[in-house]
């Protein structure tokens, strides 16, 4: 059976864009990617990285495709942190999570569990990707834990190491 070509988006500063057709619809269907926006399919930079890397799409700027490693050049100058969230994202999409930002609830992404929908019911975690030479104080810690609070969504650091593994720490409210 012969491998099915990568459909083409267009690179905007904070992810890509295609218009909605079988291919982008397929793509949405088995694993959620993508946000239908106005009859277009509108990517995060991870995603537009993680669909890129499986070689499902074909990122397009002026004219000229993007290879993987000049997407990554032009995603850090919109988010410097963009490596580490990529990272984590990625991770937890290769355990069949199904990851999406988090934007408006304040957080990177939010996680839904194994086999749940967005849509169908909410997500379980919210996700704050750190890298393991960053220092994170106990006001942004305590930030971090009011927004996951707030939004009654599980807290989940991935803490990204030099070597791109990743260890997660789930932390939950204890009453005594």
């Amino acid at each position: 059976m012969a491998a099915k070509k990568p459909f083409q988006t267009n690179f905007l500063g904070e992810g890509a864009t295609a218009e909605d057709g079988p291919k982008p619809r397929e793509i949405y269907e088995k694993g959620r990617f993508g946000e239908l926006v106005n009859g277009k399919f509108k990517y995060s930079l991870s995603e537009t990285l993680y669909l890129l890397e499986n070689n499902k799409i074909e990122v397009v700027e002026k004219n000229n495709s993007l290879s993987p490693d000049e997407f990554i050049k032009k995603a850090r100058r919109v988010d410097k942190n963009f490596w580490t969230k990529y990272v984590v994202f990625s991770n937890l999409r290769s355990k069949g999570y199904i990851v999406k930002t988090a934007l408006k609830f304040g957080a990177d992404f939010r996680v839904y569990d194994k086999d749940v929908q967005p849509g169908e019911d909410h997500a379980k975690w919210i996700v704050f990707p750190v890298h393991e030479s960053k220092t994170l104080t106990w006001h942004d810690f305590s930030a971090k834990n009011r927004v996951s609070h707030s939004t009654r969504k599980n807290l989940l650091i991935g803490v990204v190491d030099d070597e791109d593994d990743v260890t997660y720490y789930e932390i939950a409210w204890k009453k005594p």
